[in-house]
C-alpha cells in the first residue's frame, strides 16, 4: 500500500469545486489540513476556530478518536454488505439507536428509518416516501409537493423542486407539480430577535391558499426546515408551525420537517421537532448523524406511513435505496457518534450556552451595517446590508477577513452564518464575537 500525503503545492486544476466560485479560490486559496477540538489548521500552519462545525455538522468536534476507531475497526471487520435483499447486523443495531431518540419522543413513533447517503437523498427519500403512502391509501391523486421560498432542501431534483432559493434552481429543471409557501422573513416586524419572532403566524396560512387553488385531493406533502439555515437562520415565527401542522391534517397532507441542519442537538434538543413541540409524519437527517466524518443521511418515518406501505401483497414495498444504504462503515460512525452524544450530553447542551450565545451576538448590534441579527440554540445569523453596487460582496469579504485571522464563518448572500461544534466553551463564544466584531470594524 502507498501512503499519498498532501505535496505542498498541489495542483487545483482537477477539482472542479461544489458551490464555490472556483475561479477566485484557486487565485486566493484557502486551505485545512488538520482538525481537532473546535480548531482547524490552516496549511500555512495558523489555527482557525470553527465557527461553522465544518459545514453544520461537526456537532462533536473534531478528531473525536472514538469515531476513527470504530471507523478502523469496521473496515477490518466488513468493509461493504449489500442491503438490497440482504443485511449486516450493524445497519439493524443503528437503526434501534436512532429509534430510541427519535423525534418527538417514543410517544410520537417516528421511528421507521431509511438510510441514505446526504441530506439531498434524504430528502428526495422523503419526497418519494410521501408519494408512496398517498398512493398506498388510495389517495394516488396526490402528487403535488409543496416546499416554501428561501428553503433549500439539497440538490436532487425533488429537493431542488420543493427549495427556494433562486440560484439553486434557475438553471435546472423543475418537477411539475410543485408551489411554495412564501418565506417568513420580516425584518421590518421582527428584526434583532432573540429565539421566535412574534409576528408572522398568519403566514402559514399560505398552506390553505394553496389548498384552494390546487385543491387538497391533489398535495401529498409540505416540507419546510423548522430553522432554515442555507437561507441565512430564517427561525419560525410563534405558533407557526404549529399552524402548518394543524393544516396538513385537515388536510390528509404529509408534513416533512427538513432537519438536516436542525437535528442532533443543534437547538439543544435532540430534534428540531422536540424543541418547537411539534410533530411531522417524516424527518430528514444528515450532517450530525455521524460528526460529518462518514457521509450518511437517514428519514424517521412514522408508524402509520411506515405500516401503510406494509400492507400491499407480498414483495418489494418501496422501489427506492441507494448502493450504500446503511452501509456498514457509516453506521459504525454513526453509533460511535451517538456514543459521544450520550456521554457528554452533547444532544441538548446547546441549551444551557443558547442565553450566552444569543446575549453575545446581539451586541454586535449597532456595529456599521449590521441590520439584523437572528439567533437560536447555537445558531446565530449576522444580516449586513448590501453594497448597492455588489450583492452579497461585504459578506463575502468579512468571511475571507475572518478566515485570514483564525475565524471560519458561512457566508450565504449578505448573511453570516454561526453554528460552531456543541462542544463550544463559553469563552470561545466571547472569542467568536470579538473576532467577528473586528472584522466588521474593518470590512463591513
Amino acid at each position: 500500500m502507498t501512503d499519498h500525503p498532501l505535496r505542498n503545492t498541489p495542483s487545483l486544476d482537477a477539482f472542479w469545486m461544489p458551490f464555490t466560485a472556483n475561479r477566485q479560490f484557486k487565485a486566493a486559496p484557502r486551505m485545512l489540513v488538520a482538525a481537532q477540538g473546535m480548531h482547524y489548521t490552516a496549511d500555512d500552519g495558523r489555527t482557525v476556530l470553527d465557527g461553522t462545525a465544518g459545514l453544520w455538522c461537526v456537532n462533536a468536534g473534531h478528531g473525536r478518536r472514538g469515531i476513527a476507531a470504530a471507523v478502523e475497526r469496521q473496515l477490518a471487520t466488513l468493509d461493504f454488505a449489500p442491503t438490497f435483499q440482504m443485511g449486516h447486523p450493524i445497519a439493524f443495531e443503528f437503526a434501534e439507536r436512532l429509534a430510541e431518540i427519535a423525534p418527538g419522543g417514543p410517544d410520537q413513533r417516528l421511528d421507521r428509518v431509511f438510510f441514505t447517503n446526504s441530506g439531498s437523498e434524504s430528502v428526495d427519500t422523503a419526497l418519494k416516501i410521501a408519494l408512496a403512502y398517498q398512493r398506498a391509501i388510495g389517495q394516488g391523486t396526490r402528487t403535488r409537493l409543496i416546499g416554501r421560498e428561501r428553503g433549500y432542501h439539497g440538490v436532487g431534483f425533488g429537493g431542488l423542486s420543493v427549495g427556494g432559493i433562486v440560484s439553486n434552481r434557475r438553471v435546472f429543471p423543475q418537477l411539475n407539480g410543485t408551489d411554495h409557501l412564501r418565506h417568513t422573513h420580516d425584518p421590518a416586524r421582527n428584526a434583532f430577535v432573540k429565539g421566535q419572532p412574534e409576528h408572522g403566524v398568519e403566514l402559514a396560512d399560505d398552506l390553505e391558499r394553496l389548498v384552494a387553488l390546487h385543491g387538497a385531493e391533489t398535495i401529498a406533502a409540505c416540507i419546510v426546515e423548522p430553522v432554515a439555515g442555507s437561507t441565512g437562520v430564517l427561525i419560525p415565527p410563534k405558533g407557526y408551525l404549529e399552524r402548518l401542522r394543524e393544516i396538513c391534517t385537515k388536510h390528509g397532507i404529509l408534513l416533512i420537517f427538513d432537519e438536516v441542519i436542525s437535528g442532533f442537538g443543534r437547538l439543544g434538543s435532540p430534534f428540531a421537532t422536540d424543541y418547537f413541540g411539534v410533530v411531522p409524519d417524516l424527518v430528514t437527517s444528515a450532517k450530525g448523524l455521524t460528526n460529518g466524518t462518514v457521509p450518511m443521511g437517514a428519514v424517521f418515518a412514522s408508524r402509520a406511513v411506515h405500516d401503510a406501505l406494509m400492507n400491499g401483497p407480498d414483495g418489494i414495498e418501496l422501489f427506492h435505496g441507494y448502493t450504500y444504504s446503511g452501509h456498514p462503515v457509516a453506521c459504525a460512525a454513526g453509533l460511535a457518534t451517538l456514543d459521544i452524544y450520550r456521554e457528554e450530553g452533547l444532544l441538548t447542551r446547546a441549551a444551557s450556552l443558547a442565553d450566552d450565545w444569543a446575549a453575545a451576538m446581539h451586541d454586535l448590534r449597532g456595529r456599521k451595517n449590521v441590520i439584523d441579527i437572528r439567533t437560536i440554540g447555537l445558531i446565530a445569523g449576522i444580516e449586513l446590508a448590501p453594497r448597492p453596487d455588489a450583492p452579497g460582496k461585504r459578506a463575502y469579504d468579512l468571511f475571507v477577513d475572518c478566515f485570514a485571522r483564525g475565524l471560519l464563518t458561512r457566508v450565504t448572500g449578505d448573511i453570516i452564518a454561526l453554528s460552531p461544534p456543541l462542544i463550544l466553551e463559553r469563552g470561545q463564544i466571547g472569542e467568536i464575537v470579538e473576532m467577528l466584531g473586528a472584522a466588521i470594524d474593518r470590512v463591513a
